[in-house]
């Protein structure tokens, strides 16, 4: 065994983001899945399956199940502190528990408060737990706990009922975790590092606290919680671990009152106005990073698993989409900005379509992030309506590519007309079916990915990904709220809006603007031409008082 530990310690893992938490993905040689966080990676050998508890025979002289231990465990489900394998010199404790979710919560239903708990999945759990241990750097006070390891998951298939997992409860799940392929038939054991001490009720038990010290204490656990913003459904004594110092007494705080540290994270959620605030925060710090995308300044490490590059132009973060086998490019310099886009946080979100003619849609993202995203024509000989201006050249020209609709967009907004703003390029993992037009394939075969991948593959569906027009980025980084109402040139001559006379002025004018700027639109229309409507209802206007106009639609624009 030691052979296949050293060849999964040697390999770096696949990076792998699952709820704002980072782990290191080993495919282990017998098909197990092993996900180590930051905590975990010193310490990556001892949880190797084989080091600890995939070898049974070193599991049964070296592991304890903590039901018993006595009071400490008796809230926790299947679970064992574990001494594993040496390695490099170095044996460690840890915990190893079997996850509940998808199970009903023992008690539920004679107990109110847990009717609407569900216990965590194994990434849920971790990331709460993180989230709250970081609420040190938040406020003031600090919540001590043990640390998670990694997440094992085991390549064999249980039947549903052996695990005691409800179908719908599962399918809940399965919708909330795209990050990663959560598997209903599967095992998941959490893997946590084990803290030295008792927990508060053997403490009472042992005469080392009073009854009324442990209630206190508990009651105490749950007020620092609640002021960081969480809550833990089943509070209990058992999960609140004091360190014994001598035989007559605990650890305690200068005050008196006992130091502790918490376990057992399985129903651990944030509080109603934590959640509002998370959302909120995350909305702010993305509207901020958006503004300074393109700082050349910029002072933020780019991960490993990411690279900048630039195409045609246009600067990028490049990265992997692991949840779909795909790939990703975010406009700027800015990798903080990656994550927003990942596919798991828009693709499955309720959307809008904001055209009859083309599948253009308005969704707003996990992160209340409003976007508007469509898949790419490439590939595809162009429909274009015979009513419109130039339908010969657009045959031949076909449509651009989405890096040449980003280039494009961006060139025209620092010359001669502002159009809406590229955040995006997603490119599926999953296989196209036919290529009609090859042409761009062609001209981009030189063009490559950081791993020589071609940058424009004729196997996969493409999608750009846009902001939804509301006011400029460094506007919203200001003060967030909606300034705008936008609708574009078409919609608003046939809803009366606007006359036919200042239609066809607009139309005109920014044709004209487009040429200047040596363009062509080959599918020139009004549903390409955004316009803007304040608070007020009123128009906004430009210097010579037409509607100000911003293109929404770079498929077809051709460099003349």
């Amino acid at each position: 065994m030691a052979a296949s530990s050293d060849t999964v310690v040697q390999g770096a893992g696949q990076p792998l983001t699952v709820f704002d938490v980072s782990y290191r993905h080993y495919m282990l040689p017998d098909g197990d899945d092993l996900y180590v966080t930051d905590f975990g990676l010193p310490f990556l050998g001892n949880v190797l399956p084989e080091n600890a508890y995939g070898d049974r025979a070193w599991f049964d002289s070296h592991s304890v199940r903590l039901s018993t231990l006595g009071p400490r465990a008796a809230a926790t489900s299947c679970s064992y502190k574990v001494t594993t394998k040496p390695w490099r010199g170095r044996a460690i404790d840890i915990v190893l528990k079997w996850n509940r979710m998808g199970q009903d919560i023992p008690g539920s239903w004679d107990d109110e408060t847990l009717w609407h708990a569900e216990f965590n999945s194994p990434y849920e759990e971790f990331a709460l737990l993180l989230e709250m241990r970081n609420t040190a750097y938040e406020s003031p006070g600090r919540i001590l706990t043990h640390k998670p390891l990694a997440i094992y998951v085991p390549i064999r298939k249980v039947d549903l009922d052996r695990l005691g997992r409800k179908q719908y409860k599962m399918d809940r799940k399965l919708n909330n975790h795209e990050d990663v392929d959560l598997d209903m038939l599967r095992p998941y054991a959490v893997i946590y590092e084990w803290i030295d001490g008792i927990d508060a009720a053997e403490a009472e038990h042992a005469g080392l606290l009073t009854h009324d010290e442990m209630l206190a204490l508990t009651k105490r656990a749950n007020a620092d919680m609640n002021r960081k913003g969480f809550a833990v459904t089943d509070s209990k004594p058992q999960h609140i671990i004091v360190r014994e110092v001598d035989s007559a007494g605990i650890l305690r705080c200068r005050n008196g009152e006992p130091v502790y540290a918490l376990i057992d994270f399985e129903l651990l959620q944030r509080t109603a106005e934590r959640e509002a605030a998370v959302k909120s925060a995350r909305r702010y710090a993305y509207l901020q990073e958006q503004a300074h995308r393109f700082d050349v300044d910029l002072d933020v490490p780019v991960p490993r698993h990411l690279t900048p590059v630039n195409v045609m132009g246009v600067d990028y973060i490049y990265g992997a989409t692991e949840s779909t086998g795909g790939a990703l490019w975010v406009v700027g310099r800015d990798p903080r900005l990656f994550d927003y886009f990942l596919p798991e946080r828009w693709r499955q979100m309720q959307r809008t379509r904001l055209s009859t003619v083309d599948p253009v849609f308005r969704t707003t993202t996990k992160d209340m992030v409003q976007l508007v995203w469509r898949p790419s024509h490439v590939g595809e000989h162009p429909k274009v309506q015979s009513t419109h201006v130039g339908g010969a050249g657009a045959e031949e020209h076909g449509y651009n590519s989405p890096f040449e609709e980003v280039a494009l967009s961006m060139m025209l907004s620092t010359k001669c007309i502002p159009a809406t703003y590229p955040r995006a390029i997603y490119m599926s993992g999953h296989e196209r079916e036919t290529v009609d037009d090859d042409d761009r394939f062609v001209s981009h075969r030189d063009l490559t990915t950081p791993d020589g991948a071609p940058l424009l593959r004729r196997d996969r569906d493409y999608y750009t990904i846009w902001g939804y027009w509301n006011k400029p980025d460094e506007m919203l980084a200001r003060e967030d709220r909606d300034y705008y109402r936008a609708v574009d040139a078409l919609h608003a001559f046939r809803e009366g809006l606007i006359t036919r006379e200042l239609y066809l002025a607009l139309m005109h004018d920014v044709r004209k603007r487009l040429e200047r700027c040596g363009v062509e639109d080959l599918n020139y229309c009004g549903m390409h031409i955004l316009l803007s409507l304040d608070a007020g209802g009123e128009f906004v206007r430009d210097p010579n008082g037409l509607p100000e106009a911003r293109i929404c639609n770079c498929e077809l624009l051709k460099k003349l």
